[in-house]
C-alpha cells in the first residue's frame, strides 16, 4: 500500500470518512481527489469557525467546558503556527479540515476528536467559504475605491481638457477628458455597489445545518451565528449546504468588473497607438518586441483584457457546476473553489495593475483636442441653435446636416462655413452662429446633469469624492 494510503485509512492525519472502510484509494485517486491545495487558503477562517463551535458545544453541555476551552486554545496555537509558517501545511491530507483535525487530535488525542461534535464537512465547507469572502471582498473593494479616487483626481486635473467622443468609433460630440474618466469611474462605482450588496447575502451562518438535516444535539446555531459576527443563521438546512449562489453571484460581480477594465484597457491600447497617441503608458507599464526594436507595446492593458475571458470561464465553471445537482450535497462542489479563488485572485490583481498603469500615464492634450476639429463634431450644436431660434428640431437636424455636406464637399469645417452659405441654408442663422461652434463652446454649453460642461463635471466629482468618504467610513 502506497504511503498515500496510509494517510488516508490510519493515523490522526486520516481522511475524516476511513472508518468505513477497510481499504482506501490509491495513491493516484488520493491525488484526483484532494482539494488541499485550494483550500490552504482557508486555514484560518476554518479554524475560527471551528473555536466558535467548539465553544457552542461547551456552553450547551455536549462537551465538557474546560475540554472545550482546551480545544479553542489548542486551535488557536494551530492558527498562530500555520500564520507564522512554523506548522506547514501537509499536502498530503485530504482537505483543510482534515488537515487541522488530524494535528488537534494529534496534541489533544481523544480531546481533539471531540471537536467535530455535531458537525458535517458539508456545513463546515459553507461556513469557510462565507468567512473567507467576508474578509477578502472588503480587500478588493479597498483597491476598487483606490482606483475611483485615481480617476477623480485625474478628472479634477482635466476639467477643461477637451477630447472628442464616439460613437461607432467615429467622432461624435466633444467631450473633456474628466468627462470621460468620471464615466469609467462610475462603472466601478456600481462594481463597488455590486459587491457590497453581495455580501450582505453571504452574511448568514450555515453551520448546524450538518449533512443535510441539522442535528439531534442540542446545537445553538444562533450563539455561533453572533460569535462569528453573522447578521444570523441560515433558514433552511438542506439549502445551507447545497447553497454555492455566494460563490456565482461573486463570480458575476467580479465578471462584470473584469468586463469593465477589459473596456478601459481597449480604449488605452487604442488611444496609444499612433493613429490616436490620446495616452502615453510610462515605461513601467509597457514591453517591447523581440524583433522590432522601435515597439512599445500595452501589453498590460492587453494582458487585463485578456484575463477578463478567464474570470468569465469562471463564472461558466460555476453556473455549469449547479445546473444538474440534486439537493443535497454532492462531491461536484467540491471544484468551486479552483474557479471562486480564480475569478478573485485575477480581478483582484487586475485592478492593482489598472490603477498603477493609468496613475502613471501621460495624457497627450493638445492630440486629445485636435480630435475636436475635422469631423463635424459640433453639428448637433448647430441644430440645437436653430432649434432655440424657433425651428422644429427635425428640420433643424436637415438644415445642419446640409452644412456639414457643403463642408464635405469643399473642404471646411463648420465654423470656417461662410456666413452667406449659412443663410441660403435658412435666414434663422446669423454670425453669432460662430460663437457656439467651437469645442469649448460646444461643451461648455451641455448644462444637463451629467454633462461634460465644467460645472456639471465638478459636481460630478464633487459627488464623488463625497462617495469614497462615505465609503471609507463604513
Amino acid at each position: 500500500m502506497s504511503s498515500d494510503n496510509k494517510i488516508i485509512n490510519g493515523g490522526n492525519h486520516a481522511a475524516l470518512w476511513h472508518g468505513r472502510f477497510k481499504e482506501g484509494p490509491d495513491a493516484e485517486a488520493v491525488a484526483f481527489e484532494t482539494s488541499i491545495y485550494e483550500d490552504m487558503r482557508l486555514a484560518g477562517d476554518d479554524i475560527r469557525g471551528s473555536r466558535a463551535h467548539v465553544k457552542m458545544l461547551g456552553k450547551q453541555g455536549i462537551i465538557p467546558g474546560e475540554e472545550a476551552e482546551k480545544i479553542a486554545e489548542e486551535l488557536g496555537k494551530i492558527a498562530a503556527e500555520i500564520k507564522d509558517g512554523s506548522l506547514q501545511i501537509d499536502t498530503s491530507a485530504e482537505d483543510i479540515h482534515s488537515f487541522v483535525e488530524g494535528v488537534l487530535t494529534d496534541r489533544l488525542g481523544d480531546t481533539g476528536r471531540k471537536l467535530h461534535t455535531g458537525r458535517s464537512r458539508n456545513d463546515q465547507i459553507a461556513l469557510d467559504e462565507r468567512l473567507y469572502l467576508r474578509h477578502a471582498l472588503p480587500e478588493l473593494n479597498e483597491r476598487l475605491l483606490f482606483l475611483i479616487e485615481t480617476l477623480a483626481k485625474l478628472a479634477a486635473s482635466h476639467t477643461k481638457d477637451l477630447m472628442s467622443g464616439y460613437t461607432h468609433m467615429q467622432r461624435a460630440q466633444p467631450v473633456t477628458l474628466a468627462h470621460h474618466l468620471l464615466a469609467w469611474a462610475q462603472m466601478l462605482k456600481r462594481d463597488y455597489s455590486r459587491i457590497q450588496d453581495a455580501l450582505s447575502r453571504i452574511n448568514l451562518s450555515p453551520l448546524g445545518a450538518g449533512a443535510l438535516a441539522g442535528s439531534g444535539l442540542p446545537l445553538d446555531r444562533a450563539f455561533v451565528a453572533e460569535e462569528l459576527d453573522f447578521d444570523g443563521a441560515t433558514d433552511n438546512s438542506l439549502d445551507s449546504v447545497a447553497d454555492r449562489d455566494y460563490c456565482i453571484e461573486i463570480a458575476s460581480c467580479l465578471s462584470i468588473l473584469m468586463m469593465h477594465l477589459s473596456r478601459f484597457c481597449e480604449e488605452v491600447v487604442i488611444w496609444s497607438t499612433e493613429e490616436f497617441k490620446f495616452i502615453e503608458l510610462s515605461e513601467k507599464w509597457s514591453t517591447g518586441s523581440s524583433i522590432m526594436p522601435q515597439k512599445k507595446n500595452p501589453d498590460f492593458a492587453e494582458l487585463i483584457r485578456g484575463k477578463t475571458g478567464r474570470v468569465y470561464g469562471d463564472l461558466m465553471a460555476l453556473l455549469t457546476l449547479m445546473k444538474g445537482l440534486p439537493l443535497t450535497y454532492n462531491r461536484d462542489l467540491q471544484e468551486d473553489r479552483r474557479s471562486l479563488f480564480d475569478a478573485y485572485d485575477t480581478a483582484f490583481s487586475c485592478v492593482s495593475i489598472f490603477t498603477s498603469m493609468i496613475e502613471t500615464a501621460g495624457w497627450n492634450i493638445d492630440r486629445m483636442k485636435a480630435s475636436c476639429f475635422g469631423g463635424h463634431a459640433n453639428a448637433t450644436d448647430l441644430a440645437d441653435y436653430l432649434v432655440r431660434k424657433g425651428m422644429p428640431f427635425r428640420t433643424a437636424h436637415g438644415v445642419s446636416a446640409s452644412a456639414v455636406r457643403y463642408c464635405i464637399e469643399h473642404g471646411c469645417n463648420l465654423e470656417d462655413m461662410p456666413l452667406e452659405e449659412y443663410k441660403k441654408l435658412s435666414e434663422l442663422i446669423d454670425s453669432d452662429v460662430y460663437d457656439i461652434l467651437p469645442p469649448e463652446a460646444c461643451v461648455n454649453a451641455r448644462l444637463t446633469t451629467g454633462g461634460p460642461a465644467e460645472l456639471r463635471v465638478e459636481e460630478q466629482i464633487k459627488k464623488l469624492e463625497e462617495f469614497l468618504r462615505s465609503a471609507k467610513e463604513k
